[in-house]
């Protein structure tokens, strides 16, 4: 086994498919996406090379600028929530009764679709029949809001949908981590005298350190980029107070038919992403990794 794996033939053998499909479905779109971003194209008819215009004229767009301030403003919130994503995951840790049901409950909404979460929550929303405005009527509330087509509230009330889309998901990960480190460690601290809140910010949270930072930036970039239940719920609206990057993308590119633009704002966005991933990664490096 160890002849035939040091052979650079039968390495490159084994190596060749999965470099092929990342080339074809990673690379090579995101080649085609900065090349577009050079043309004035409607996706169909002839392409007119215009150099920078389209990102030119993207520095100047207000529009573009407001849907990138909502896409931070998502990524900040998602950011937060992971705070109350790890105590969760501490109060999970720590053997509590029913601890396994609960992790179930919370990896429910991991096994919808995007477009049926944005459905259930459409109907909550509801100005008259919904869930949320049914609660403040009973509680005497006359005026109740209409959470989706107010534009001074409509952004945080599609945040609320998204945090609760990905709670399973950050809460498991902080769960395996947590219940990774030996039980020896959490021991020999509350031997010490440690209480319950010492165990947790002198032990645990530094030793999940790592993890805690691959999720900032999963939260982050995810943010950056998210597009589909926002879509369905709003379509950017109303009037452009819930446009994110990435619908704002869809919407000048497969709407207006402005390919090109379309594009400049994709490469754009990832610009981004790659300069935030770059930033978070040198604000949380640290100059050792802890072992245990």
């Amino acid at each position: 086994m160890n002849k035939v794996m040091s052979n650079k033939l039968v390495i490159a053998l084994y190596v060749l498919p999965s470099l092929i499909l990342v080339l074809a479905l990673i690379y090579v779109p995101i080649v085609l996406t900065g090349y577009y971003g050079l043309m004035e194209w409607d996706g169909i008819g002839e392409m007119t090379f215009v150099g920078l215009e389209n990102y030119a004229q993207l520095m100047q767009d207000d529009k573009f600028w407001d849907s990138t301030l909502h896409s931070f403003l998502l990524a900040l919130f998602s950011t937060i929530s992971l705070a109350g994503y790890l105590v969760i995951s501490l109060v999970l840790s720590g053997n509590i009764k029913g601890a396994d049901f609960l992790r179930k409950v919370y990896l429910i909404p991991m096994l919808l679709s995007s477009v049926a979460i944005a459905q259930l929550w459409i109907k909550i929303y509801d100005p008259n029949n919904g869930m949320i405005n049914s609660f403040l009527t009973m509680m005497g509330v006359e005026n109740t809001p209409t959470w989706l087509a107010d534009p001074d509230i409509v952004l945080y009330a599609i945040f609320v949908p998204i945090i609760w889309q990905y709670a399973g998901f950050y809460i498991i990960i902080y769960y395996a981590a947590l219940k990774g480190i030996p039980p020896s460690l959490i021991e020999a601290a509350r031997i010490d005298g440690a209480n319950p809140l010492q165990v947790a910010f002198k032990i645990k949270i530094p030793l999940i350190a790592g993890v805690i930072k691959v999720t900032v930036v999963l939260a982050v970039v995810g943010s950056l980029k998210y597009f589909d239940l926002i879509y369905v719920m709003t379509g950017g609206g109303p009037n452009g107070a819930s446009e994110v990057m990435a619908s704002y993308m869809y919407r000048e590119a497969f709407t207006s038919f402005r390919f090109g633009y379309g594009s400049a704002i994709g490469f754009c966005l990832l610009l981004i992403c790659l300069v935030v991933t770059w930033v978070i990664r040198k604000l949380t490096v640290t100059d050792e990794d802890i072992q245990y």
